[in-house]
């Protein structure tokens, strides 16, 4: 196993650096820049003096090799757009944010997939089957740009139980955890059924039936193992989804976190606020992609050796 977690951690360094490259070079190729139209034009002289304070002027390669070695000594740099702090400090001050969102609505996706995948799977073909899989559907088919205006709609316009944004109050969370989860409870519901579903019908479910052992012992000790392991395997790119998509929920619910710093560092050409939020996003799903493959490889013995 140990072997298998550092074979894993050396593949991450050359992904990283591609990532760093393309990023780097994507947010400079496209048109514009962080001081350039709209409120933020400024004289010639004064964007000259702003260049040469943020390196812009010197060559895009020169660019690139003073960032990788500023990001080494993990200085992400000041942030272009809000330089009263730099992208290391408002990371450190927005995404806890963007993490708990992330982690509610990974409680929300696993809870309710789970409770109805496993729930379809003991009895196929049957309401409690087709009940859970239908909703399972819905949830995938709905977006959550739009998923989250409607339960604003319902929850917080029509009925008054929850607040329609904000992230101060405990309620305030409710509807930006539901948003961002329904859709990745409806993937899990739908891989969980298809795992108990296969495992439910392997010789070792019959044979552990026939020795007499109860239902409850067979599904918990001997079929959920097995059962998981596709959910295991989606965690992975779940958690990219949930953080990634919380982009789009922060600026629904005005949650004060790195996706909603993110968007704004997009529409104001934020350089370095750009590459921070991303790169700080891709070190965690890197981390969140080693914990599922540890997981699988303690599950499925022959996920190390292969």
């Amino acid at each position: 196993m140990t072997k298998f977690i550092l074979r894993r951690l050396l593949s991450f360094i050359p992904v990283f650096f591609i990532i760093v490259t393309m990023l780097f070079f994507l947010i400079r190729i496209a048109p514009g820049g962080p001081f350039q139209g709209g409120e933020r034009a400024v004289p010639p002289e004064v964007l000259e003096k702003l260049r040469e304070t943020y390196n812009l002027n010197a060559p895009l390669y020169r660019q690139y090799v003073d960032y990788l070695v500023d990001l080494a000594q993990g200085d992400l740099g000041p942030s272009m757009y809000q330089p009263s702090r730099t992208v290391t400090e408002w990371v450190q001050l927005r995404f806890p944010v963007s993490l708990e969102l992330g982690f509610y609505a990974l409680l929300v996706a696993m809870t309710l997939g789970f409770l109805a995948g496993i729930t379809a799977a003991l009895r196929p073909n049957t309401i409690t089957d087709y009940v859970p899989m239908s909703f399972a559907m819905v949830g995938i088919c709905i977006p959550n740009f739009v998923l989250g205006p409607v339960l604003v709609l319902i929850f917080a316009l029509k009925l008054g139980w929850l607040p329609v944004a904000g992230w101060a109050d405990p309620l305030d969370k409710v509807l930006p955890s539901l948003t961002l989860g329904t859709a990745y409870a409806a993937y899990v519901a739908r891989l969980a059924r298809g795992g108990m579903f296969e495992v439910l019908a392997q010789d070792f479910i019959r044979t552990a039936r026939a020795k007499g052992l109860s239902e409850t012992r067979v599904i918990l000790r001997h079929a959920l193992r097995g059962g998981v392991q596709p959910v295991i395997a989606f965690l992975g790119p779940a958690a990219a989804g949930l953080l990634t998509g919380s982009f789009v929920v922060e600026q629904i619910f005005q949650v004060p976190g790195l996706g909603k710093q993110f968007v704004d560092a997009a529409f104001n050409r934020d350089y370095t606020m750009l590459m921070g939020a991303v790169l700080v996003y891709a070190v965690l799903i890197l981390c969140f992609n080693l914990v599922v493959d540890v997981i699988q490889a303690w599950l499925d013995p022959r996920v190390r050796y292969g």
